[in-house]
């Protein structure tokens, strides 16, 4: 018989939802609905979603895809739910009285935090004590906190910017009737719950959506035990960690997504970061397997098995997945994870020069970066969120170097386009200096990944094969991977390969690889001039 997996994956910029049909060994879209997210600016710097519209739009696009897909909500065999990571919100679940939008991963507002926080005694305190036990244990854990610094990207200091600065905030938490919600917490509450008709559902987030928030410690798998003391943020704030086969996920309430869904009984299969979705939309199961997802941001992931790594170069130590039980007849790997080197100005960098007339479509942008042979000593730097590792540099500011009366807008477009695939190149030779593994496949996905210049360039100037799915969904896909090994359609990982086919291999040219090198080391200079600049 034929399985309808609904897959939900709300990102930065879309919410999608669509019904995946799994029938005869073969999987097909056979259902989709999607919608803009609209992010507000009430300030520079700041970026957030209003969780009301969200959540309607979340709903829209459920019944949406359903309807697409030609179907009846009671014909869904099981929903899964993939979401963006660090970000979040804070609310009384039970009057439903938020005290602030959801803050974003891109949000700026805890700067100056930062800034005080990497400066200050405390911080440089723990990092000396660190350094102390490693000299005593040799352990690579205390030498990454050694060099621990802070960052915007995490959730650490945009809440405790919340907590310093939000007055409805500070008395809801001397009340005690605030709650922190993730993402993912959220979306699982409101369908859990029916929109808040059950307020005594479980608070849950699944370990791979809270990882990367700086309040989580891969090393004990557990909310830090070092929040409380060093932030003065209160562990019950948080909602309970779960893994990916939670047992406990429950069923979409029935009245959460409208009145087509009454008397429907729709068990939530699983719940994972939109970066475990595309590690498994790419099917990086095995140790030292590498993805890169280009999106808005872009994520480089080596599967480390296993073994947390400890970075003193930036990268970040992550639970890739978590298993806690059997799943079907298999007895899989209890945790594994994977460390992340990340870049969050990728697609962003491509929205900016169309809004400023570079080009009038994404997808023009290879033949035009095609159309002359370089960029003409231009060179562009790629930092609105400032720089991750191996430079590190939050301040760091974007911009173009190198013009001169001879500078065509397709050099513009072409020292855009490169940009990004020599932060890529950064984060490939990072990882491989910081671990054992020595990369020579590289898996790209997301909306960038489409883009031919993109991939053949990245192949060419990091000197590895570059695998492109025909599938371009990768998060989609991942998301209805592990719902149906959860939900008992498939067996094991074995079982799931065969989903995934090639659209396309980029062989890496080695001549272009040495004169690609010396582009990158001029751009690495140029990098020195916009580093530091706020």
């Amino acid at each position: 018989m034929a399985a309808y997996i609904a897959a939900l994956d709300v990102g930065t910029t879309t919410v999608r939802c669509f019904i995946i049909k799994s029938c005869n060994g073969s999987l097909d879209i056979q259902g989709s609905a999607s919608e803009l997210v609209t992010l507000i600016n009430p300030q520079p710097g700041y970026f957030e979603i209003e969780p009301e519209t969200l959540w309607l739009q979340i709903v829209r696009v459920i019944n949406g895809a359903v309807k697409d897909a030609q179907l009846k909500p009671s014909q869904i065999t099981c929903l899964t739910l993939s979401t963006q990571r660090c970000t979040f919100l804070t609310w009384n679940h039970r009057t439903k009285e938020y005290y602030h939008n959801f803050i974003t991963w891109k949000d700026l507002r805890s700067d100056t935090l930062v800034d005080q926080w990497n400066s200050g005694l405390k911080l440089q305190t723990m990092n000396k004590i660190s350094y102390g036990l490693y000299l005593i244990t040799r352990s690579k854990r205390f030498l990454a906190g050694s060099v621990l610094k802070m960052m915007n990207g995490q959730v650490t200091l945009r809440l405790l910017y919340e907590i310093e600065n939000n007055i409805r905030l500070q008395q809801a938490l001397k009340q005690k009737t605030a709650r922190v919600e993730l993402l993912d917490s959220w979306i699982l509450y409101k369908l859990r719950s029916g929109n808040g008709l059950d307020c005594n559902v479980e608070h849950i987030t699944d370990i791979t959506s809270c990882t990367a928030t700086g309040l989580f410690d891969p090393f004990t798998l557990s909310w830090s035990s070092m929040i409380k003391l060093v932030f003065g943020i209160d562990v019950t704030l948080l909602p309970k960690i779960v893994d990916n086969a939670y047992k406990h996920f429950g069923n979409v309430h029935p009245a959460a997504l409208g009145a087509d869904w009454q008397n429907t009984e729709i068990p939530i299969s699983s719940s994972i970061s939109d970066q475990t979705a595309s590690i498994w939309g790419s099917q990086c199961f095995e140790e030292g397997d590498v993805k890169i997802t280009i999106g808005t941001g872009a994520f480089l992931n080596t599967i480390t098995g296993k073994s947390c790594h400890a970075s003193i170069m930036g990268l970040y130590p992550l639970v890739a997945w978590q298993f806690k039980k059997k799943i079907s007849h298999t007895l899989l790997p209890n945790t594994i994870f994977c460390v992340e080197g990340a870049a969050h100005d990728m697609g962003t960098v491509i929205s900016w020069a169309q809004a400023c007339g570079l080009f009038t479509d994404p997808f023009e942008t290879a033949a035009i970066a095609e159309s002359v042979e370089d960029t003409c000593d231009v060179f562009f730097i790629p930092a609105f969120s400032g720089l991750g590792p191996p430079i590190n540099d939050h301040k760091a500011t974007s911009g173009f170097i190198g013009i001169t009366p001879s500078t065509k807008r397709a050099h513009l477009v072409r020292a855009v386009l490169e940009s990004i695939v020599f932060r890529l190149v950064q984060l490939c030779e990072t990882t491989e200096k910081e671990t054992k593994y020595k990369i020579k496949l590289l898996r790209v996905d997301g909306g960038v990944s489409r883009n031919n210049f993109v991939c053949q360039f990245l192949a060419d100037a990091s000197g590895k094969k570059v695998e492109r799915s025909q599938n371009a969904e990768s998060s989609i896909m991942g998301a209805t991977y592990m719902a149906g090994l959860n939900y008992g359609l498939w067996d094991d990982l074995e079982s799931i390969r065969k989903f995934r086919k090639i659209d396309r291999i980029f062989e890496p040219d080695i001549n272009k690889y040495i004169s690609i090198k010396r582009r990158i080391s001029v751009w690495n200079k140029a990098i020195e001039r916009f580093g530091n600049w706020y």
